[in-house]
């Protein structure tokens, strides 16, 4: 029922929560089941629709906790209020060195002959990382053609199953300082371009901490539909994500 829903409503991902136990309430408890679908199939992180199931129960469903966790298959995850936005306490995923010749067709596919600084590979999450050359900027991402639909024949190893493209941020000056840039794409899992992603994001702060020496960052997510994300890299080795939400459309489902 879960995937046929989440195919119906087209979007990223759909998500659903669910009460742990029968005599749990959405408006008193603090702990809930919560499922993630694409319209391919489940993911096991999905950070954007946490924060919109998160945004759902503290400002619809008027739960009273300031925190709120979430039974996953990424394990528990925390939403907690903060004054500005929602904060979601989640993972933090190391990425590797990657051997260029291994992956050469997926990225000459996905981005043609654009330069490569560097490559990593996140064995949790089957996520790739390819962070492009220091000479390009912003704008160059934002407007960069990505070839997702052949990605899952030229790679389907199952290894692969995210590709993430980002480059290194602006120092500041006019324009408003963001520490890195990212874009996501995972067509394996029935998504060409994510608008902004959470999971994404557990591989990008742990790589651009160790780039950049920061353990605060400011990260822009260049979709057509993009967002900022405020990240924190937590002494217990999470990553503290802020970011907003706003309710644009209610609706109920009929049998």
């Amino acid at each position: 029922m879960h995937q046929n829903i989440a195919r119906e409503m087209n979007l990223s991902e759909t998500a659903f929560i669910r009460k742990l136990d029968p005599t749990d309430n959405f408006t008193q408890s603090f702990r809930f089941g919560l499922r993630w679908f694409t319209p391919a199939s489940e993911v096991p992180l999905c950070g954007h629709a946490t924060l919109a199931s998160a945004a759902v129960l503290f400002h619809k469903i008027k739960n009273v906790n300031s925190t709120l966790n979430f039974v996953t298959l990424s394990g528990e995850l925390k939403a907690r209020r903060a004054e500005d936005g929602i904060i979601l306490d989640l993972p933090l995923y190391p990425a590797h060195p990657q051997d260029f010749h291994e992956v050469k067709d997926l990225i000459k596919t996905a981005i043609g002959d654009t330069q490569v600084q560097d490559i990593r590979y996140s064995p949790d999450t089957r996520k790739l990382l390819v962070r492009l050359s220091d000479t390009y900027d912003r704008s160059f991402l934002e407007k960069l053609q990505v070839n997702t639909q052949s990605l899952p024949q030229v790679e389907n190893t199952g290894k692969v199953k995210g590709l993430i493209l980002t480059i290194k941020g602006d120092p500041g000056g006019q324009t408003q300082a963001f520490d890195f840039y990212s874009r996501y794409f995972a067509p394996w899992v029935g998504v060409a371009e994510d608008p902004v992603t959470g999971s994404a994001h557990t591989v990008l702060s742990s790589y651009w901490s160790q780039q950049l020496g920061k353990k605060h960052m400011h990260a822009f997510q260049c979709s057509c539909r993009g967002g900022e994300l405020e990240i924190s890299l937590r002494p217990d080795g999470r990553v503290d994500i802020k970011g907003g939400a706003a309710v644009v459309l209610e609706g109920t489902l009929t049998a």
